[in-house]
């Protein structure tokens, strides 16, 4: 039986363990400290620190894994990417490529200015640098992951004010400022097979509106990006990942509209952090999650043959959020909860919220039909 390694245990890799369990695979699972239900799901868990790569590359060692990944984590992805090259084991990208998709200012570097879909930006290393982007912008951390730090900018003071929060997250110090494109959101999940994007599936994403850049919803089939745009956001991820050289797996990407023209907010070489796998299944046929781990552990991409040649259903995939450290109550969603074709909640009811984005964190998510 093969051993798989997944580093950290919250909801979304809980879903890799769930996933490689059921394919019949011994799991073993880290992290720092035991908080999430990946811990306690997987076959054999430790405390470990995910950046500790000399530390996880021993455990391998010690327990002959034959594979080490992780799922919605670009913190992760270097690392797992990193160990694999250092031991030669199965791996989608180098490590170069997964630091690269994690770090905002190189990910827009290495993309380049003239590249159909990126937007404009501005790295800032100390508040008296001069901004050269006009307002509004968006103002991020470099290299943070998720939402953390994120703000929609529209005047001095408040970059001035949101620019020190930006770089507590930034591991760095770096900030970077971004273009702001004024149009709907979309995600985008791909798979890519020896250079070919082989599977394409654009999303709606609603955030809520109080909270910028946070996940409310995800919504397929797409109504926002237009039928003649299709081919249009197909070259742009071929050609962003022909540059940053993800040549096969799953790749992700947030996307904004600006008068129908896709640009790439973020990419990365992983699934994503947001379920979208369940969501895309019941839509498409594929599991990409199962088609991730069996490419990675036996080559075999026979997965993508279960794609639809039509899409009959709409889906949504809609999250449960509440501001960090409350209570988790999920009663106003139990009819929906009922309802659902698939739920997970974070937390048991009462449960005291951990601070993720420190705004409005995500505490469970039910799927439905449309």
């Amino acid at each position: 039986m093969k051993k798989v390694l997944v580093l950290g245990v919250a909801s979304v890799q809980l879903d890799a363990i769930l996933e490689l369990k059921k394919m019949g695979y011994e799991t073993y699972a880290c992290a720092m400290a035991k908080d999430g239900p990946g811990a306690d799901a997987a076959d054999h868990f430790d405390e470990i620190n995910i950046l500790d790569k000399q530390a996880i590359i021993q455990h391998i060692k010690n327990n002959n894994i034959s594979l080490v990944y992780s799922v919605g984590s670009d913190l992760a992805m270097p690392v797992a990417s990193f160990i694999s090259e250092e031991l030669s084991m199965p791996h989608f990208v180098s490590e170069e490529t997964a630091r690269i998709c994690n770090n905002k200012d190189l990910m827009r570097k290495t993309l380049g200015n003239d590249f159909t879909g990126n937007v404009k930006f501005q790295v800032i290393e100390d508040e008296n640098q001069e901004v050269k982007l006009n307002f509004p912008f968006i103002l991020k951390p470099a290299d943070s992951q998720g939402q953390r730090g994120v703000k929609l900018v529209t005047n001095s003071n408040e970059y001035l004010e949101n620019y020190k929060i930006a770089k507590e997250y930034s591991r760095s110090g770096l900030v970077i400022l971004e273009q702001y494109i004024s149009g709907p959101e979309l995600s985008v999940n791909g798979y890519m097979v020896d250079g070919e994007l082989k599977y394409l599936i654009a999303s709606d994403r609603e955030t809520w509106s109080n909270y910028t850049g946070l996940i409310h919803k995800h919504i397929v089939p797409t109504t926002n990006l237009a039928p003649k745009m299709t081919e249009v956001l197909q070259g742009i991820i071929e050609s962003a990942c022909e540059k940053l050289n993800i040549v096969n797996g799953p790749v992700y990407a947030q996307i904004k509209l600006e008068e129908e023209m896709p640009y790439i907010i973020e990419i990365t070489p992983r699934l994503d952090g947001c379920h979208m796998w369940n969501l895309l299944q019941y839509y498409t046929g594929v599991n990409l999650l199962k088609l991730t781990f069996e490419h990675l552990l036996n080559n075999d991409i026979s997965e993508l043959e279960q794609h639809y040649s039509e899409y009959e259903n709409g889906y949504v995939l809609e999250f449960i959020c509440q501001e960090p450290n409350t209570l988790a109550d999920y009663t106003s969603y139990t009819k929906e909860i009922e309802m659902a074709l698939e739920s997970f909640n974070y937390y048991k009811q009462g449960d005291k919220i951990r601070p993720v984005n420190g705004k409005f964190d995500k505490i469970g998510y039910f799927i439905y039909q449309t």
